[in-house]
């Protein structure tokens, strides 16, 4: 973790050298971290995993004045980063760019970073949103991405699915989600960051999982320990994805399970466009969650857990019309008032097993993710090629044709001078946060 400035090598909690006038080259780490991802296998050739020519960002320069940089995609981690479309213009190719001025950030937030731009060049998985190219000039890191040009999950269903995804559409996107975990999860990692703004997709269709910044190690004194103990920084907004042992903080401590839990919190949000949870303060979502209720609002109102595997489909056929909230009623609301949504909405009985696998109150009687992608409901997804995946995804679009000319920044939100105030994430195309 010394390679993050030029000069003497720097301990990682050592941070006050980034404040210096030095210039800095680009990161390399390839030589300190020994890569065993080719262990773990990645791609089956589905479009859902599939690389293509622009995902490949070797052999991009370093080199800030080579990028000409256009719309804005989003904000994130804590809003100190701006991320933004560019265009890379000795080859012409368009890249997506976060940059983030690093003196604004802790010295907690820079360890962060360094994790995660670390992580990020460590792993190898088509279905990881991971970065070779990642320098600093003038106080910002810049770090290059490939462009996912249909934006996040949370973006589609705020543009093109207010009412919730199809099951197809769903699975597609779990597929690839629960294999960038598989892939984690082996390699010792706990993401504990699963959300749709954290699920991007290509043009081409390729699911990544990003949010790197919150991933933990499983790793201490080089043996892989079964839970692990560490409460993250993180947003507020994130606590309605986590689950009940991660809020918990007992002495049994969470692991990868944690992930499984998160899997079902955003198969109820691409379900029904919002997020279960939300609208709850922060100690009445833990005493739901510890009690093993979920107000994802499926097919019916708020119900435990355990009666997830005795709901019956409806057939009254009604939209649930969720476009007017983007939050789940609370408890009390629920329990005093009627449902907002008109009326219920069918769902097939593999995605309520699948949620019901998901969402169980012990970690233990969760399925691991390599389990998860067994499950009867993803079955269809083998089946999807290039053009069905086009049908899949109507009717959205690609941000391809917004991104040919450059589009001046807000002046309210300039990157070397981020925003007191926090933007709507309905503002951003991605939200990294």
């Amino acid at each position: 973790m010394g390679a993050w400035l030029i000069g003497p090598p720097v301990s990682s909690q050592d941070c006050s050298c980034i404040s210096s006038h030095t210039q800095v080259q680009p990161i390399n780490i390839e030589d300190q971290y020994e890569d065993i991802s080719q262990l773990y296998p990645s791609s089956d050739g589905s479009p859902h995993s599939a690389l293509g020519p622009e995902d490949d960002l070797v052999g991009l320069s370093a080199e800030p004045s080579d990028y000409q940089l256009l719309s804005v995609l989003g904000w994130g981690f804590n809003n100190l980063s701006l991320v933004r479309t560019a265009r890379h213009k000795p080859s012409g190719r368009l890249v997506a760019v976060k940059n983030t001025n690093l003196d604004e950030c802790t010295e907690e937030e820079l360890l962060q970073l360094m994790n995660e731009v670390l992580l990020s060049r460590r792993f190898r998985h088509p279905n990881l949103l991971t970065s070779t190219t990642v320098f600093c000039f003038h106080y910002q890191l810049w770090v290059l991405a490939p462009l996912m040009s249909y934006g996040s999950a949370d973006f589609l269903l705020r543009s093109y699915f207010p009412d919730g995804m199809s099951e197809s559409l769903i699975a597609y996107l779990l597929y690839g989600v629960l294999k960038a975990l598989n892939y984690l999860h082996q390699m010792g990692y706990v993401h504990r960051g699963v959300k749709a703004s954290h699920v991007l997709l290509s043009a081409e269709g390729r699911v990544c999982l990003s949010g790197l910044h919150g991933v933990y190690s499983l790793m201490k004194d080089g043996r892989r320990t079964r839970a692990v103990f560490d409460m993250p920084q993180f947003n507020p907004s994130l606590l309605p994805w986590l689950s009940p042992e991660l809020l918990r903080q007992d002495l049994h401590g969470y692991g990868v399970k944690s992930d499984v839990y998160s899997v079902g919190v955003l198969l109820c949000e691409l379900v029904r466009g919002r997020v279960p949870f939300q609208d709850m303060p922060p100690t009445l979502m833990l005493l739901q969650k510890l009690r093993g209720s979920h107000s994802c609002l499926l097919d019916v109102v708020p119900y435990p857990l355990g009666e997830l595997g005795t709901l019956k489909v409806s057939r009254s056929g009604v939209d649930s019309g969720i476009g007017e909230s983007v939050a789940a009623s609370s408890l009390t609301r629920a329990a005093t008032a009627e449902p907002q949504s008109p009326g219920p909405k069918n769902h097939s009985p593999t995605l309520h097993h699948l949620l019901q696998l998901c969402l169980q109150h012990q970690p233990e009687r969760r399925p691991s993710a390599s389990g998860l992608l067994r499950h009867p409901f993803f079955k269809q997804v083998k089946k999807y090629t290039q053009d069905s995946f086009l049908t899949l995804m109507y009717p959205a679009v690609p941000l391809s044709y917004l991104l040919d000319s450059p589009i001046s920044d807000p002046p309210t939100h300039a990157c070397n001078t981020p925003s007191t105030a926090t933007p709507e994430p309905a503002e951003g195309v991605w939200d990294f946060s």
